[in-house]
């Protein structure tokens, strides 16, 4: 039989750890298992308790000590805890080591992941792309998760079975990986034909960190209505419209955000839907101005646009949610006047920063759309200037 991933964690009490490895902090730790918590929440699991490890390396058979086990499994055992959540990625072995320990189903932050994009694919292409993802999850730990069928004991013909059957599943597994590229590889050749009939037209698409509020403000700029809702991956798959400010046409696109640690093989069996990133002439990269390490996001994204060869695109910093930011960052008691100054430096700053390729936005509130627009106008003008010199003259 084939073990699948298991998407079963609504409304399970969970428990989160998290082990700081040498060149970490614990407030690091600690923000990571904060967001690993809001993924969790984003699955519908409830997260009851968060523990910690202080680790010069991870233990090769259950990741951390001995002790903190025994502390989880006491905690586990009188809170009704159905799911033990690790922020790193695990080895199936130490799955398997750590589940025969605590009786509690185990999983990582891989999986996790997983588990959400299962639920929130919709289109075929999403469905596929997860699957793929899933399956190439499972194939390394495919030996670690069946240590529980070896025999006990030694001698002749103790673990010929589970050998044969762990060798069928890995077969298995790997036919449904190249089975489902196949499928895959001729969406992508559909999906490149469909922006090849696109026209002559600029592209635009829409990066950032998870709920940074790309959606949002996707529906401002192109006055349509695209999923968009305060959870972790909100939207999988990639949304298109056409879009004209001031007689001037352009392609806008949403992408699935990015996150920290993101699954490797999750970004390649995302390559396709990134294709729409790779392909775009300008990158409107979103950032969640409100949150405590939006600095830290951006750098998560840079990298991800890195390891997809989209990092040198023309690239708008937009940072969002300004009015949340100036209601967690300003006093109430603070003028009005003292505040806007304030703010004033901090833009200052990042315009300094970011060479002037910045803005500062609220998408739910309207607030400086007209100046995004009009710096987004005219980078896509002087675009159609060097690359489509003829369509000028009716275009603008």
């Amino acid at each position: 039989m084939i073990q699948k991933i298991n998407n079963s964690l609504n409304k399970e009490n969970a428990v989160l750890v998290g082990v700081i490895q040498k060149m970490q902090t614990e407030f690091e730790v600690n923000e990571y298992l904060e967001e690993l918590s809001f993924l969790a929440e984003t699955a519908g699991a409830k997260t009851r308790k968060k523990f910690i490890q202080k680790l010069y390396q991870p233990d090769s058979k259950t990741f951390i000590g001995s002790g903190k086990l025994e502390e989880i499994k006491n905690y586990t055992a009188t809170h009704n805890v159905r799911v033990v959540i690790f922020d790193d990625e695990l080895s199936g072995s130490q799955i398997s080591n750590i589940e025969k320990i605590l009786n509690v189903k185990t999983i990582d932050r891989s999986d996790l992941i997983l588990d959400i994009f299962a639920s929130r694919a919709k289109t075929a292409q999403a469905k596929l792309q997860v699957q793929l993802a899933q399956y190439e999850y499972l194939l390394p730990r495919l030996r670690g998760m069946w240590k529980h069928l070896e025999r006990l004991g030694g001698g002749i013909g103790t673990r010929g079975p589970g050998e044969t059957e762990i060798e069928t599943d890995r077969r298995i597994v790997k036919d449904k990986i190249s089975l489902l590229r196949r499928r895959l590889s001729e969406i992508d050749k559909q999906a490149a034909t469909q922006r090849k009939d696109r026209g002559e037209l600029v592209r635009v698409s829409l990066v950032g960190y998870t709920n940074a509020g790309k959606s949002t403000l996707m529906n401002v700029l192109s006055k349509s209505k695209v999923f968009a809702e305060n959870k972790l991956f909100a939207t999988l798959d990639t949304t298109t419209r056409k879009v004209v400010f001031d007689n001037t046409p352009f392609l806008l696109s949403d992408t699935v955000g990015f996150i920290r640690k993101l699954p490797h093989h999750l970004v390649e069996s995302f390559k396709s839907t990134l294709d729409e990133v790779r392909e775009a002439d300008i990158l409107v990269h979103v950032v969640d101005l409100s949150h405590p390490q939006f600095e830290e996001q951006v750098g998560v994204v840079n990298s991800t646009l890195q390891e997809i060869k989209a990092f040198d695109k023309p690239t708008l910093l937009v940072f969002n949610k300004m009015d949340v930011y100036e209601k967690n960052t300003f006093d109430t008691w603070l003028d009005d006047n003292v505040k806007k100054e304030m703010m004033r430096e901090f833009e200052s700053k990042w315009k300094e920063k970011t060479n002037n390729h910045c803005v500062f936005i609220s998408a739910t509130q309207k607030k400086n759309i007209e100046e995004l627009r009009k710096i987004l106008t005219d980078k896509i003008r002087q675009i159609y200037k060097i690359r489509y010199p003829y369509k000028t003259e009716y275009i603008f």
